[in-house]
């Protein structure tokens, strides 16, 4: 039996996490949240001391991972590493910009692609990473690139931030998803660029239900729903 998977790649902030969300909702699928498992390894190498360029001690760590997903608010996951509750530990900007670090080194990526895999279930599957549709479910029927301008997805991350009391300026968001995005493209391993057959969609200045309702037409006219 083949398993449907819709993949929803692109660079952080442009709303991937609210969409795919909205997407497995609206379908009664899975969701895989493959960022977070970038940002669990980061999180757990910085608990224990590991140096980010030690890639055996990263790669051992991501292949070892007694991580577990719970949905928890709506549009929210309570994330556990070996029981202990880490979801606001793991979106931090300093274990976002670890997880860039980590996401970039190809053991580790070696290590968690099997993990991501082994997800797909059915009914079905929604994938969120920047690298799904390219990497690791390459034979996805619908293969969703969102993206946004950079200065838009700073906004948004700023008031994310806000909201949990946390201050940052917006000039220093700008420049952290300017290098993260610069170090995303230019990795040697599975960089992030947009599957060849993917749908590439501009949230900049459009709702996510407008978002969401063009992936779910789209789903439809290829009749995975």
């Amino acid at each position: 039996m083949t398993i449907p998977v819709i993949t929803v790649d692109g660079p952080g902030g442009a709303g991937k996490g609210t969409l795919s969300y909205s997407l497995a909702r609206a379908l009664g699928w899975h969701m895989l949240d493959s960022g977070a498992l970038y940002r669990v390894t980061a999180f757990a190498a910085l608990d224990s001391g590991a140096d980010l360029a030690d890639e055996a001690t990263l790669a051992a760590i991501a292949g070892d991972l007694d991580v577990s997903f719970h949905p928890a608010a709506e549009g929210l996951t309570r994330v556990e590493l070996a029981g202990r509750d880490i979801s606001s530990d793991i979106r931090t900007e300093s274990c976002g910009a670890a997880a860039s670090v980590v996401a970039a080194v190809v053991p580790v990526r070696k290590a968690l692609l099997e993990r991501q895999r082994r997800m797909a279930q059915a009914p079905g599957l929604v994938a969120d990473g920047r690298d799904m549709g390219t990497v690791v479910f390459p034979d996805a029927p619908l293969k969703i690139y969102l993206t946004a301008s950079a200065g838009a997805r700073a906004e948004r991350r700023q008031k994310q931030l806000l909201e949990k009391g946390e201050s940052v300026t917006l000039a220093r968001l700008l420049e952290t998803i300017e290098e993260r995005d610069a170090r995303d493209r230019s990795r040697a391993e599975s960089p992030l660029v947009p599957a060849d057959d993917a749908l590439v969609i501009d949230s900049t200045g459009v709702s996510a239900d407008a978002v969401l309702d063009t992936v779910l037409r789209e789903a439809r006219q290829r009749q995975l729903v």
